[in-house]
């Protein structure tokens, strides 16, 4: 993002992390927000919601430290849920539909994909498997686990490819903008 913080940039008129946490607090769960030390203005757009925050000191090395953060805050025996911050389409609907499925199937990994069936994010991860999320290290994510549980993972299509929608350059911002602005 050439120095811009991309989960600052405003989505349906809000930051997108703020946006994110109150599509998540929406379903009627819990929240935890992992952050940075070194990125104080994420902090300050949640200030008033009521999520946990959690500190993640060495959040630099890869997203794998923010996810073992996460999950480390969240008690065992308890579902966890990865939403990554910078997916802006993601709704509520949406998380509640994988909540669904992960209650008719305990003990499988719950993963949205694309309408297309092209796999992505969130993903909801049952207790029994959280132990192996301590071992996460790197910008792999739970890539590798995911492969190995590959047969314990239902994939659950989200409309269009909310799943995958990822804007990581000012260019990807640009381009979706376009592509969301309302039509008269």
């Amino acid at each position: 993002m050439r120095g811009v913080d991309k989960l600052l940039e405003r989505v349906d008129g809000q930051m997108l992390i703020r946006r994110q946490v109150q599509v998540a607090l929406a379903t009627g769960l819990p929240v935890w927000v992992t952050l940075p030390p070194d990125q104080p203005l994420r902090a300050d757009a949640l200030h008033d919601l009521n999520c946990m925050h959690v500190e993640v000191s060495d959040a630099g090395h890869g997203i794998s430290h923010s996810i073992r953060a996460g999950n480390a805050a969240v008690h065992p025996s308890c579902w966890l849920i990865l939403l990554l911050a910078d997916l802006p389409e993601i709704t509520t609907t949406d998380l509640e539909m994988l909540i669904t499925a992960a209650q008719e199937a305990p003990n499988a990994i719950v993963r949205a994909t694309s309408d297309a069936g092209k796999p992505g994010h969130p993903i909801l991860f049952p207790p029994h498997l959280r132990g192996e999320l301590t071992a996460l290290c790197g910008d792999e994510g739970a890539r590798d686990m995911l492969k190995l549980h590959a047969d314990e993972t239902i994939f659950v299509p989200l409309q269009g490819n909310r799943a995958l929608t990822d804007l990581d350059t000012p260019e990807d911002w640009a381009r979706w903008r376009l592509q969301h602005i309302p039509k008269c």
